[in-house]
């Protein structure tokens, strides 16, 4: 009953805190104002800046920030055990989170659509353009690179997701051009495609769908970062409104039912029990992980829990990467201001409730029986055999493994078939890593455009990469170079190939966090210059910036760090990041005593695209 009290209280909270003190930030901290001109209306041009209505932008947003972030973080994060993890999540997702991407929203509104990083040149200082833009630069090249492994390693561990996945680009292509060419109602058409998707998950486990599926997984890792790095490209070049945003769209909602399924299991669990057995007998839902491990009761191996539970836990509390998808891609897609509350401050704060569903499928679904190493565990033993000891718990294997076998528990209490439980989840874990792959294909080539109008326009080569498809195939051939190298280690061989990622991935955490630290920044300065209250943004501005930069040092200077393991490219990316860091603060506290009350220079306009289509958007 307490899983059941816990997953209630947080989803009460959750909408009390979104009717409360996100209404009191829209309303009288940023002014949001329903008759503001947008930029996907003044600039619209049909490939980037598209008026859409709310209910899709929502989708697309969900979907692109929540990526494996909020279920792979909370998932190792249990290991300290259930409470700091829980406590975290939550606070952390109202109290940081859900202002940071709602504040990187609108700052972004209010400046043309342009990235955060393109808004720190003009607000705090012009060098602050180019180092904000430089990190982001590193760190979506590090999502891109790890993120083809993620889901190639989904995709063998399950492979009835193979095909519901694959399935999920022709419908969007589908309904993107019935909605947006023929301006048809969307609700059936996306019902249509909903049921089309659970079919798909349904039927994936037999006949010649599960040969397919069993075919597809036998792939190599390099094989599955090729094709999905040439899917990256041509959605990244598309209209908005061709592939990536139906296809958000329609994937929020196989995810937001999904998530529906889980509570609805979870509750039914709570009450009456687990699935029944032959005998009609109920397992009892309980939380079977210590409250916390700390001290003397610490995991094995595990660093300390601060400043780690905050960098292992990114989304689903707070995570840098959300500021780009806010002001990358979101900012150019709103037709009413008065919406940046409802996708910013709402999709964070459904992507924490996410978090909280995940904790309790770790800690209390699990119980209720795992396979692990050709054994069934149930209770205590369960969660032991995945969290015994930190080398155990980190893996992709263990973290992806504990939340759909615990969520699939939750599945199975609703009479729903352990097959088909599984392969929901697996799909589940799939779709979200496939929908953050494509939105950072897409910032990466804003970014890398970005970087070449800074560095030049006469240069030709700069000039060069301010095209879109240069733009875009640069995003790809990096990724691809970081990725086609082994896991660290490793021979070189094709097997160990597409492993690459694994070499950059320790600093992501840290990096990640970093980016929101920044972002706060850039807000802090927005709203300085226009003398607007700062008081419930100063406090996460500064804890963001400290944290992350305080586990950087730890990884690099620790005994068994990256340092003393000469592990020289993470050192190299470590301190570089580290060295962009300290310039960034040095650059804001010089500017900040001249900044108050001195609005910046305004922003020069687009150049409109005569020629582009006038469907879409909506009045408030």
């Amino acid at each position: 009953m307490v899983t059941l009290l816990i997953a209630i209280g947080s989803f009460i909270l959750y909408l009390i805190a979104y009717h409360t003190y996100g209404k009191f930030l829209g309303k009288k901290i940023f002014g949001l104002d329903p008759n503001a001109e947008v930029p996907s209306v003044k600039f619209k041009d049909g490939i980037d800046y598209v008026p859409t209505k709310r209910n899709i932008i929502f989708g697309h947003h969900f979907t692109s920030l929540a990526g494996t972030g909020p279920i792979v973080g909370p998932a190792l994060a249990v290991i300290w055990g259930w409470v700091p993890a829980l406590l975290w999540v939550i606070f952390g997702s109202i109290l940081i989170g859900a202002v940071h991407d709602f504040g990187a929203l609108v700052v972004s509104l209010r400046n043309r659509g342009q990235t955060v990083g393109d808004v720190a040149g003009r607000v705090l200082a012009p060098r602050a353009r180019l180092l904000f833009l430089s990190i982001l630069f590193m760190a979506l090249t590090i999502v891109l690179a790890i993120f083809g492994l993620v889901i190639a390693s989904v995709f063998r561990m399950y492979p009835s997701a193979i095909f519901p996945c694959i399935i999920q680009i022709p419908i969007a292509i589908a309904i993107g051009t019935l909605i947006h060419k023929r301006g048809s109602n969307m609700l059936i058409p996306c019902i249509l495609a909903l049921l089309a998707m659970y079919l798909s998950v349904y039927f994936g486990n037999s006949g010649l769908l599960n040969s397919f599926n069993l075919a597809l997984s036998k792939w190599s890792i390099i094989t599955w970062v090729i094709v999905l790095l040439i899917y990256c490209y041509i959605a990244s070049v598309l209209p908005v409104w061709t592939l990536l945003q139906p296809r958000d769209f329609i994937n929020s909602l196989q995810l937001l039912s999904s998530i529906g399924l889980v509570m609805l299991g979870l509750i039914v669990a709570g009450i009456w029990g687990g699935q029944p057995t032959s005998d009609d007998a109920r397992s009892h839902l309980e939380i079977i992980a210590p409250a916390a491990r700390i001290g003397e009761n610490a995991p094995e191996g595990a660093p300390w829990i601060f400043p780690f539970l905050f960098i292992t836990i990114a989304c689903g509390a707070i995570s840098g990467f959300h500021c780009l998808v806010s002001s990358g891609t979101t900012s150019k897609q709103i037709s009413c201001e008065k919406d940046a509350q409802f996708i910013g401050f709402g999709s964070m704060l459904t992507e924490g409730f996410l978090a909280v569903l995940v904790i309790l499928a770790c800690v209390a679904g699990l119980g209720l029986g795992t396979d692990f190493n050709g054994k069934t565990l149930v209770g205590e033993e369960a969660y032991m055999a995945r969290y015994g000891s930190w080398g155990g718990a980190k893996g992709l294997a263990s973290k992806i493994g504990a939340f759909v076998d615990g969520s699939a528990n939750f599945l199975k209490a609703l009479g729903i078939s352990s097959a088909f439980a599984i392969a929901l989840m697996g799909v589940f874990v799939a779709s979200f890593a496939a929908t953050t792959l494509d939105t950072a294909c897409r910032l990466q080539r804003y970014v890398i455009q970005e970087l070449a109008s800074t560095m030049g326009s006469k240069n030709n080569l700069f000039k060069l990469f301010q095209n879109k498809h240069a733009a875009t195939t640069l995003a790809v051939i990096l990724a691809f170079s970081v990725a086609a190298t082994p896991a660290p280690g490793a021979d070189w061989s094709i097997q160990n190939a597409g492993k690459g990622g694994l070499n950059l991935w320790p600093l992501f955490g840290a990096t990640n966090q970093l980016l929101a630290g920044l972002a706060f920044l850039v807000i802090l300065f927005w709203m300085r210059r226009r003398k607007i209250s700062l008081w419930f943004i100063l406090i996460p501005a500064v804890f963001m910036l400290f944290l992350p930069g305080m586990a950087m040092i730890i990884e690099l200077f620790r005994e068994g760090g990256w340092i003393k393991k000469g592990n020289y490219l993470l050192v190299t990316f470590g301190i570089a990041t580290l060295a962009l860091e300290i310039w960034m603060i040095i650059e804001a506290v010089i500017a900040w005593p001249k900044v108050k009350g001195l609005i910046e220079e305004p922003i020069p306009d687009l150049t409109i695209n005569s020629d582009a289509e006038n469907e879409g958007g909506r009045s408030c």
